[in-house]
């Protein structure tokens, strides 16, 4: 098979880079990475010369090229169906997709509040009647869909699938929010943190040195 590549920007901030980068990792699925810090010098030259939307994430894959996450994620599905990251149940496919196209598509209050930033930690910033709106939301479905198949394994539909990945970028935001999650949704968030791809990727963040001024706007000053 041909070889994979993966245009991401930061580990820090980058939430849509992380969610097909979790996926390869978790997978084990052999890839290339490269990483190019958002709002540095030519940035926007560099992206141009590998994705045709200007933006990241970005999937190379021999001929094939994909761009947005969901779509990445989609594409990995068909071409490694044998991990399976979907349900293998076709009601339970329907579900999982409808979820992570509400992520995909929703949220719209919370990523403008509570922008992703590993490093940061800002507990009780960012929160707006609208933004807890959506916090109840993401509890809503973590919960249920734990509720429903708590006896199959502790990711959102028994074992990892692109619901989760969709979904992990707001496990660490709410994390640097101090956001306090209660029962199932708590679980499911500590679950998602103790994935060693997803402790690979947070020290990563880390350890970079860049700095993106929108996403630090509750940083001390």
């Amino acid at each position: 098979m041909e070889p994979l590549t993966l245009v991401i920007g930061n580990k820090n901030y980058s939430s849509w880079s992380l969610r097909p980068w979790l996926l390869l990792k978790y997978f084990a699925i052999p890839f290339k990475e490269i990483l190019i810090p958002l709002y540095e010098g030519d940035y926007k030259t560099q992206i141009l010369n590998y994705s045709v939307s200007g933006k990241v994430p970005f999937l190379v894959h021999g001929k094939v090229k994909v761009w947005e996450s969901l779509a990445i994620a989609e594409y990995l599905a068909e071409a490694f169906a044998d991990k399976k990251m979907w349900p293998s149940n076709c009601e339970d496919r329907a579900w999982a997709r409808s979820i992570s196209h509400e992520m995909h598509a929703g949220f719209s209050n919370v990523r403008t509040n509570m922008p992703m930033n590993i490093r940061g930690s800002f507990p009780g910033k960012g929160r707006t009647p609208e933004v807890d709106r959506e916090i109840e939301r993401i509890q809503e479905i973590w919960s249920g869909c734990r509720l429903a198949f708590k006896g199959h394994g502790n990711f959102l539909f028994g074992h990892l699938t692109v619901a989760d990945a969709m979904y992990a970028p707001v496990v660490t935001r709410l994390k640097t929010y101090g956001v306090e999650l209660s029962g199932a949704a708590q679980e499911y968030a500590q679950t998602i943190l103790n994935l060693p791809a997803m402790k690979e990727w947070s020290r990563a963040a880390q350890e970079e040195p860049y700095v993106i001024a929108s996403s630090e706007k509750y940083a001390a000053k």
